[in-house]
Formats: structure tokens, C-alpha cells, sequence
């Protein structure tokens, strides 16, 4: 693992207590965080004690290169490695002043059709589980904010719902960005990208993404995906989601 120091996450948080079809989803079923490799091993081992097990990794494999599994690798939590996008740089736009919610929106919904296999394997992780699954990418915010969309669209939440959980990152992003300012600078670095998100304010090379508004990205997904299919989980139901996993989903959240 590298050098760089080991925090508390920012934005974890467990999404027990969202209401579902029939009922409200179950705490410690599905937990959303930003970067688990780069926790303390005080907090890796209170998530263990709590019933994690397993983990979900959402990030490139350049950036899973960078830090590795942190102290969860030492724990018998199962690891599964999951991108949704081959390298953060490949989803920037060449003007980092066009990285906005709109931006966003946009990459969230080629994500989805794109990345739909691995989405799918994220659900069976999270159906299967003995334990608690945490799933999370850089930040817990756009990748994680996709997985989250998708399980709680299986589980029958509300658009409404998934933009408000969603919305919950928005006043965590600027610890977020203070959070993964060294492996970001690492990882742009190792991609030889020019685009720099390390500003002393952490507002350099982020666009407009510490404004307020971010809901809208999520809004955008939804509404395309409804618009585009008749089952907003057509892109999943393809790519090999089965009615069996939704209702062990669903059994699992509601503690059937």
C-alpha cells in the first residue's frame, strides 16, 4: 500500500431505514462509503464487529493499484472487485469546467448500460451476503451512487428516495475532496492526465461539483432510464439479473 495516511471515512452510511416495497430496508444489509482502503484500522475493525462481510469495490484498477484492500485485508470479510468505469480519466471532459451535475448525469446513465454485468454481480453479492456488504468507490458518490440506485430501485423505493439518499453526499464533499486529494493526485499522476483536482480550496479541476444541485445527476438517470426502457432495470435484466436474486434481495431487506 502506499504512503498515504489512513483516515475515517466521510461518507459512509448504512441505508437501513429507507422505505421499500413492504416495508423499510433492514440496517447493516447494504452500506454505502467512500474510499475502504484507505480507513483506519480502528474503523475497519468496528465495520467487522457490526457484521461486515463482505466488500464491494467499485474503483478502477488503477486506483485499487494505488491503495489496495487497506486493513479489511486482514479481516475474513470477501473481496470483490467490481469497476464501473476502466479509469476515472476516461469519464472526464477534456474542459474541466464542463464537469457538472449535468456531466454527471450523463456518465451515470452510459454507466448503467455500460457497466451493467458488474452491476448485476454487485446485487448477487449483496443478495448472497451472510453479513453486511459495503460497497464503495473514490469518493462514495458516483459510482456508489449508481449500485445505490439500482439496489433500491430492486427493492422498490421511490425516485424520490434514491435522489434524497443520494443528496446526503452533497454536504460531505468537501471533506470528500480534502479526504482523496493524495490518491487522486496519485492516480492522475500514474495516468500521466494533466487534469489536476488537488487546489489548495478543493475546488480545482472540479467544475461545478461542490455547488449545490448535485440531485440533479441523479434525476437525469432515473428519468432516462425510465424513459429509455419499460423496467428502469431492463439494462440489468440483460445483462443477466434474475427474478430469483430480486427476491433474495427482498427477503434480505426486509428480514424475511
Amino acid at each position: 500500500m502506499t504512503s498515504i495516511t489512513l483516515s475515517a471515512p466521510v461518507n459512509l452510511r448504512d441505508l437501513g431505514g429507507i422505505p421499500i416495497t413492504g416495508g423499510r430496508l433492514r440496517p447493516r444489509i447494504a452500506i454505502r462509503a467512500d474510499d475502504l482502503a484507505t480507513i483506519t484500522e480502528t474503523v475497519a475493525a468496528a465495520l467487522v464487529r457490526d457484521g461486515l462481510t463482505a466488500v464491494i469495490d467499485l474503483r478502477s484498477d488503477t486506483e485499487a493499484a494505488i491503495t489496495g484492500r487497506g486493513p479489511l485485508a486482514g479481516y475474513p470479510v470477501s473481496y470483490h472487485h467490481l469497476p464501473l468505469i476502466a479509469h476515472v480519466g476516461a469519464s472526464m471532459p477534456k474542459d474541466s469546467l464542463a464537469l457538472n451535475h449535468e456531466h454527471m448525469g450523463r456518465m451515470y446513465t452510459s454507466m448503467v448500460s455500460e457497466a451493467a454485468s458488474q452491476l448485476v454481480a454487485a446485487l448477487t453479492v449483496i443478495a448472497d451476503a451472510e453479513g453486511s456488504t459495503a460497497f464503495h468507490c473514490s469518493a462514495g458518490r458516483d459510482r456508489t451512487g449508481v449500485l445505490a440506485a439500482v439496489l433500491l430501485l430492486a427493492l422498490g423505493a421511490t425516485d424520490q428516495e434514491i435522489v434524497a439518499d443520494y443528496g446526503r453526499t452533497g454536504p460531505n464533499m468537501p471533506a470528500i475532496v480534502a479526504r482523496t486529494r493524495p490518491v487522486m493526485a496519485e492516480m492522475f499522476a500514474a495516468l500521466e492526465l494533466s487534469y489536476d483536482p488537488t487546489g489548495a480550496d478543493g475546488r480545482e479541476g472540479m467544475g461545478d461539483l461542490l455547488e449545490a444541485g448535485m440531485e440533479e445527476s441523479m434525476r437525469m438517470l432515473l428519468t432516462a432510464l425510465r424513459t429509455e426502457h419499460s423496467d428502469p432495470l431492463a439494462p440489468l435484466y440483460a445483462a443477466g439479473l434474475t427474478d430469483a436474486t430480486v427476491t433474495r434481495l427482498r427477503d434480505r431487506a426486509l428480514g424475511a
